[in-house]
């Protein structure tokens, strides 16, 4: 009997505890979720997905300041593809040594993974997504004349770059990750949401694009393509929650995927914070599937479906 497949989207800062943004820091807590990930490859076919937010944010802000005419800056996609080594690297490692202690016969393969957008899309014409370090006013004016980014004010901090955030259409290693885990590997892939490439129509030719793509929604493209059972949104609150932070907050238990997309109409997520979760959740609860929201310490539970916030199609 099969195992069911199960694609997990691990958050961004879910490799940093305490503002701990060493490497070392960072792969004491993969080895964490490494054990955790090994005991679940037990029961159930696993692809772990995962945000690269202030890793790649790490890696600009290197490549920014240490960019010179010899040994200049990488452009934004090639830095995601850093961090996507980076980060496949501390997962791989950590997961593969969870196996050897555990005596289990498997492997744990990190694929540096390549998402598919339309030039066309209507993101890049309006860049949203903030990246990298903070500037003064002044600092944001000579960035924009000299390199041509689109600066914007963030919430009083100072200014930022802003890039676009196109939605995924593809996965270019979608067949030989689905060949992976058929094989009992547990396969880490589109990392930081993959690194954003657009597709000519006749041709095929694939060409990098400066963009981030949210992890959310290209781990839910990802879990379609290979058809996941399961898809689950890994993030630092056990559920969505209705007037979250307010007084009267409701955690959001099982619900059907009608009820979930109720809420997201009547603006109950923040943006920029559990909209992109829950959207691509219910995505994929939609497709007759269940789609999972919980915490790295509730992600066993909530497989069992007894913890977490659970939407069904």
């Amino acid at each position: 009997m099969s195992k069911p497949r199960v694609v997990i989207a691990l958050g961004g800062n879910a490799l940093q505890k305490n503002g701990e943004v060493t490497a070392e820091a960072q792969k004491k807590v993969a080895e964490q979720v490494g054990e955790v990930i090994a005991k679940l490859s037990e029961k159930y076919e696993i692809i772990v997905a995962h945000g690269n937010g202030p890793q790649v944010g790490n890696i600009l802000i290197h490549e920014e300041n240490a960019g010179t005419n010899k040994a200049p800056a990488m452009p934004l996609e090639t830095a995601v593809a850093m961090s996507q080594g980076q980060i496949g690297y501390w997962l791989a490692q950590a997961i593969g040594n969870a196996f050897t202690k555990n005596h289990q016969r498997k492997k744990a393969v990190s694929v540096v993974t390549q998402v598919v957008v339309d030039r066309n899309d209507p993101a890049f014409r309006h860049p949203s997504k903030p990246i990298g370090e903070f500037y003064t006013a002044q600092e944001a004016v000579k960035l924009t004349k000299s390199k041509g980014w689109e600066m914007r004010e963030d919430a009083g901090r100072g200014y930022r770059r802003v890039v676009p955030s196109p939605q995924p259409i593809d996965i270019v290693e979608r067949k030989e990750i689905l060949s992976l885990v058929e094989s009992g590997a547990v396969v880490i892939a589109v990392g930081g949401g993959g690194i954003p490439v657009t597709r000519t129509k006749i041709l095929k030719i694939l060409k990098g694009v400066d963009a981030v793509i949210d992890k959310d929604l290209a781990a839910e493209k990802l879990a379609e393509l290979v058809k996941a059972d399961i898809f689950v949104s890994v993030t630092a609150v056990p559920n969505a929650y209705l007037n979250f932070g307010q007084p009267d907050q409701i955690a959001l238990g099982l619900i059907t995927a009608r009820e979930a997309q109720t809420h997201i109409d009547a603006g109950h997520f923040g943006e920029g914070s559990m909209l992109p979760k829950i959207q691509a959740v219910t995505r994929f609860a939609n497709k007759k599937r269940i789609g999972i929201i919980t915490t790295p310490e509730n992600l066993e539970l909530s497989l069992k479906r007894r913890s977490g916030t659970i939407i069904q199609g």
